[in-house]
């Protein structure tokens, strides 16, 4: 066991004059993480049809990171990633069927918030094998494992308490057991806004909460000009036979389709924003709310039709990139409502919270503290770039692929089944973010940006090696 290495920085108890002080009261934690949402769909990400009144508050008073992404777009890897602060290439998580050792546990930020005394609790989707794991982690898991769902009867009747409501019950109940005497952690991870995986076309696909069937009921959602039939029709025949073509025949397939998958996504997302009402509403009423920061993400993003796909997996913005919000009701005045366009990553989550905490990361994590650029006006030693990996092929239906994301130029390789160790190459993708954000024109095979290709192949390969090598 390597938990020794998670440090408490500066909390120190002395005593003077039989008092006990505090060189410095630590903040309660909560880490919020949706399933499944885009960057895009939030009120305060510039989204003028969704509805999330109470995430884009802790916005206005808090920070919002614009450039936020995770290193793989797949559920049971990004929350390995989140937890442990590692890319994949790490932690090894890459299927289902994987979960994380006790070993891997025991240097988890939950682990580390843990031994530092902190009361530490989770709720909704472990995502990384069985919650059970990690109750010697936690004093209070209410997690569960795979999808479950959002109904426990007909999801056409939509009977019951919808599962995300359930998750707001179950995080006012562990606020109930706090008390100002022990910091807490509380990591809620909502399945909403994921889909309620089915391939029959006929299937309700995104089951909101019957309180919000009549929000977005008149309005006509736009859909975005990346899904468009030409973006698909020039892609390669292996990338347009995958899983990702699969479920937008089933979500996208038809202008009314479009339209009720795409409410139906928002008002899941506007259900979890409610449930954020209520834990804060909670904070304030237990009298927490001044002492309690707030982070909020996704574990990946999600394709809305774009190149005529669904799902999420490949390394286009729209399937890797992530709102992210801090809300820490401590910082000064001038440090709120501030928007940050550095890359901030999944694998930052981990030593984030434990820098708030005040407990040194485990060597092992690779990820970096987003604390330090916070309330910092001058430009600091942050990443330019970072790597994305994708191993899990489903079969064959996904395509897995691997490339380095930049502030200019993103590099895409796809690589051959079978042959992802090599890192073999089946289809590679070169895009200028400055001139094309939405990554509509593919210059790899343009002799004008060769140069530029080989530049990135290299870029590549250095990263592939760097994000393998043992702390």
């Amino acid at each position: 066991m390597r938990t020794k290495r998670c440090l408490i920085q500066v909390f120190v108890v002395w005593t003077l004059s039989g008092i006990a002080l505090q060189a410095d009261k630590r903040p309660n934690l909560i880490f919020l993480m949706t399933d499944d949402q885009r960057a895009d769909s939030l009120g305060c990400m510039g989204n003028r049809v969704i509805q999330t009144p109470n995430i884009d508050a802790m916005a206005s008073h808090g920070v919002l990171f614009e450039n936020a992404f995770v290193t793989t777009a797949i559920c049971m890897t990004s929350r390995a990633c989140v937890l442990t602060g590692q890319y994949a290439a790490r932690h090894g998580i890459r299927s289902f069927s994987q979960e994380l050792s006790q070993e891997q546990l025991s240097e988890t930020y939950l682990s580390c918030l843990k031994q530092a005394n902190y009361r530490t609790g989770f709720i909704g989707k472990w995502g990384v094998g069985d919650p059970r794991s990690a109750n010697d982690l936690l004093d209070y898991n209410r997690g569960f494992p795979g999808q479950s769902r959002y109904f426990q009867g007909d999801l056409k009747q939509k009977q019951g308490r919808h599962l995300t409501a359930q998750l707001g019950d179950q995080a006012i109940d562990f606020l109930a057991g706090c008390s100002e005497d022990e910091p807490f952690h509380l990591s809620v991870s909502f399945k909403a806004p994921h889909c309620q995986d089915s391939d029959d076309i006929y299937s309700d696909q995104f089951p909101a909460d019957r309180a919000f069937d009549s929000l977005y009921r008149d309005l006509v959602i736009p859909r975005p000009p990346a899904a468009a039939a030409p973006f698909f029709d020039r892609l390669p025949p292996f990338l347009k036979n995958r899983m990702n073509r699969d479920r937008w025949a089933v979500r996208f397939r038809s202008p009314e389709r479009y339209q009720k998958s795409v409410k139906d996504y928002y008002r899941l997302i506007s259900g979890v924003d409610r449930v954020v009402g209520r834990i804060r509403h909670e904070l304030e009423r237990l009298g927490f709310a001044d002492n309690t920061v707030i982070i909020y993400t996704s574990d990946h993003g999600f394709f809305l039709g774009e190149y005529g796909f669904a799902g999420k997996w490949t390394p286009h913005d729209v399937s890797i990139r992530i709102p992210l919000i801090i809300h820490d009701p401590r910082s000064p005045a001038a440090e709120r409502g501030q928007r940050y366009e550095q890359m901030a990553l999944s694998i930052d989550m981990a030593p984030t919270l434990l820098d708030y905490a005040q407990i040194d990361a485990p060597e092992s994590m690779q990820g970096s503290s987003l604390r330090a650029l916070i309330g910092n006006d001058k430009r600091l030693d942050w990443r330019q770039s970072f790597f994305y990996e994708h191993w899990f092929s489903a079969g064959g239906r996904i395509a897995p692929c691997e490339g380095v994301r930049g502030e200019r130029w993103k590099y895409a390789r796809y690589l051959k089944l079978g042959k992802e160790i090599e890192g073999e190459q089946r289809w590679e993708e070169l895009y200028d973010l400055t001139s094309d954000p939405d990554e509509t024109v593919n210059l790899a095979q343009d002799p004008a940006f060769a140069d530029q290709l080989k530049r990135q192949r290299i870029n590549w390969q250095q990263w592939r090696q760097s994000v393998r090598q043992t702390p």
